[in-house]
């Protein structure tokens, strides 16, 4: 007779607390994203024991390179800043911990077209200097910093940018690694992997033409993790303007780039 009551002491159970026996959600919190984004679920751990250290490009005193979309000016800055909060949004929401080094307090993830220049960016709270070298060794100081008290074995730094040629000289993205650094090599191949499938899926008869190639760049031989440097397209060409100007074609870019991220990690975690 006693076991007769048990179903209804469970069902009682569950009334009185209505989330007993479910898994817990985790979320987290990024103020950098904007008040709308700033909130996101954990919904894996693909990427537990990976840190990523997320770089964009010049910012403060230095726009970078600057086109001109329908008449107005749009800065690299501000776009590459852009796709590395949509990249560390993805990547947080997989269990990474990710530490974004160049920071502007105000933006958040906008999906203008034109997005507004400025000059708040900081390095993690510290003033940008107008000094390229200045300016490149604080992110490397501060990278290092991190990373020296960081247990996690797999760390990657990325590094975003827009780059700058001739109106009428389409690019696709482009993929660097530190000269002599193989599992450098081994990421931005990953990457250009990845866009490689990518653009075969979702454009088919296009083909993708992105390199993986050394640069003897400074934030590259700086920077002790394990680092790439994407140039995500030519800022004065109108088709790669598309790419970053629609905050869908952010958005992919960010996806993608995790997606291939994900995949390095798997492999050599």
């Amino acid at each position: 007779m006693r076991n007769n009551y048990l179903p209804i002491l469970l069902l009682l159970l569950l009334l009185a607390c209505p989330t007993w026996g479910q898994k817990k959600v985790r979320t987290g919190k990024q103020p950098l994203f904007g008040k709308t984004l700033e909130k996101y679920t954990i919904s894996s751990s693909q990427l537990s024991g990976a840190t990523f250290y997320l770089v964009s490009g010049h910012g403060g005193p230095d726009p970078g390179a600057i086109g001109i979309y329908q008449g107005r000016p749009i800065h690299e800055d501000e776009y590459s800043y852009d796709i590395i909060l949509r990249l560390a949004r993805e990547l947080l929401t997989r269990g990474a911990r990710v530490e974004i080094i160049i920071q502007d307090a105000h933006d958040g993830i906008r999906n203008d077209k034109v997005l507004s220049n400025s000059k708040r960016e900081t390095c993690m709270g510290d003033p940008i200097p107008l000094n390229q070298k200045a300016r490149l060794q604080q992110r490397c100081d501060k990278i290092n910093a991190l990373a020296k008290n960081d247990k996690n074995k797999y760390k990657r730094a990325v590094f975003i940018h827009v780059d700058s040629r001739s109106k009428g000289k389409q690019i696709d993205v482009f993929f660097y690694h530190a000269p002599g650094s193989p599992k450098g090599k081994k990421t931005a191949t990953q990457l250009r992997n990845t866009f490689t499938a990518k653009y075969k899926q979702h454009q088919p008869t296009r083909g993708f033409s992105g390199t993986v190639s050394e640069r003897d760049l400074y934030v590259l031989r700086h920077a002790n993790p394990v680092a790439v440097f994407l140039e995500l397209g030519n800022i004065q060409h109108h088709r790669d303007q598309q790419r970053l100007v629609l905050s869908n074609n952010r958005e992919a870019l960010a996806k993608w780039i995790a997606e291939g991220l994900i995949a390095d990690f798997k492999k050599n975690k």
